[in-house]
């Protein structure tokens, strides 16, 4: 391969940038064949990586052992395997650098590009003539070439596209999708010039089996990547605007999509809440930079308020078949069984399952929430909710209303089943119709 003024593909030694539900997946594949060094700024996830620990649940743990080298020494001296650190000075000598930090959205859905600009910041500290950038974390068209490159030249004294370059390729890992890893999702691949794109492209194909396809430009790639999420946020939105009609209808939902899903052009989607890092945000970026070159996007939008609107529909409909039961609403109590933002998985980045929980609290109810996989530690840093141990299976009798909210496999052989004096609400629609009173 022709790399023009790029080193040999032989001699990549890789960093990369944030070691959560991405970076650590990708940085474990790299160091298989690479000398791979692991930064992110928290001393606790180094210090649980350093063990051959990941509390993500993303990679096993005797695959990260495997793969972990002790000191940088050693890391040389093998040309391969992965150094996980919280020190910048440690990436100085690596010639690719992989960004992998989080892209959320503030409390008004604007679009928070702070982590990746400070990924770019450190990254320029150290970065050199011939280095490459690549970036994976989702954003808007023009983020990587219009708002990091002018962070990684400001602060190295390098020009763009002559000293060094960039690469955008962005991730496609589904979090607790044990069958579609990262090296089996096929990969998309860009650069700033056609050879970076060439190198690129030639790294990833290097350790991603599914193969890859190369974009035409940056701007292509990142908006591949934004409309993927939009599309399926969208979708989803389809269908959980059919739950509420077919509700009022008293048409069963998921028996009308089982129907239609006869047709062999009919896309299985199904009702639900719509969280987490990627679904739930990412389409917000893409109506950013549409609101900013005049453009007002409406179904991209309609969709989100639709899906987000959700969470307090669940609990309008619990109230009501409480109340069709005489059932006592103020001061009950109520059980939410999952809080993680899908299932068998232990994030709990962006979950609906809270919309659910405060409004019931609006009506004063006393509400319960259990999740098998998620840390407590976790939900009340970040929500302050306290949540049962997960060592006390919570019992169902004791509830007047029980709201499946996340489908975890554990939840799939209890016995969950409605009475004269208990509602039980299916969000995912798992559990079989006579057990339920109602379900999404």
């Amino acid at each position: 391969m022709n790399n023009g003024s790029l080193f040999p593909l032989d001699q990549a030694q890789i960093a990369v940038i944030g070691l959560g539900y991405v970076g650590l997946p990708l940085a474990v594949e790299f160091a298989k064949k690479y000398p791979t060094i692991g930064f992110d700024i928290s001393s606790n996830r180094i210090n649980q990586l350093a063990i051959g620990v990941d509390n993500t649940l993303e990679v096993e743990d005797e695959l990260l052992q495997s793969v972990l080298s002790k000191d940088l020494i050693g890391l040389q001296n093998n040309n391969k395997g992965l150094f996980p650190t919280e020190q910048l000075e440690a990436i100085a000598d690596c010639n690719v650098y992989i960004v992998t930090v989080p892209t959320p959205t503030d409390k008004h859905n604007r679009p928070v590009l702070t982590p990746m600009l400070k990924a770019s910041k450190s990254i320029s500290k150290v970065l050199k003539k011939g280095d490459v950038v690549i970036y994976e974390s989702t954003v808007y068209p023009g983020v990587t070439e219009d708002e990091c490159v002018p962070v990684l030249e400001q602060a190295s004294g390098l020009q763009f596209n002559k000293d060094f370059f960039v690469g955008y390729s962005p991730e496609r890992i589904n979090p607790g999708d044990k069958e579609h890893t990262v090296a089996k999702i096929l990969k998309v691949t860009s650069g700033s010039t056609p050879e970076a794109a060439n190198f690129v492209d030639e790294l990833y194909k290097s350790v991603i089996t599914a193969g890859t396809f190369k974009a035409s430009s940056i701007k292509v790639a990142e908006a591949a990547k934004v409309i993927e999420n939009s599309q399926r946020d969208i979708n989803i939105a389809f269908v959980n605007e059919l739950s509420k009609i077919f509700n009022l209808l008293q048409i069963d939902t998921h028996e009308v999509l089982e129907a239609a899903g006869t047709k062999w052009n009919f896309l299985p989607f199904r009702p639900g809440l719509v969280g987490g890092h990627c679904i739930g945000v990412d389409p917000f970026y893409l109506a950013q930079k549409a609101q900013e070159v005049g453009y007002h996007p409406e179904i991209i939008l309609a969709g989100r308020r639709l899906n987000d609107s959700m969470g307090k529909h669940v609990a309008t409909e619990v109230i009501k078949h409480m109340m069709r039961k005489d059932l006592k609403v103020m001061e009950s109590k109520v059980l939410i069984l999952g809080f993680t933002f899908k299932e068998d998985c232990p994030d709990v980045r962006n979950t609906r399952v809270i919309d659910i929980y405060q409004e019931l609290k609006n009506f004063d109810i006393e509400v319960d929430v259990y999740d098998p996989w998620a840390s407590p530690e976790e939900i009340a840093h970040e929500y302050g909710i306290a949540v049962i141990d997960k060592a006390q299976k919570p019992e169902l009798d004791h509830y007047s209303a029980v709201i499946l909210a996340v489908a975890h496999k554990a939840f799939k052989n209890w016995d969950i089943q409605k009475s004269a004096h208990q509602v039980v609400y299916d969000v995912k629609g798992v559990l079989k119709k006579e057990k339920v009173d109602a379900r999404l």
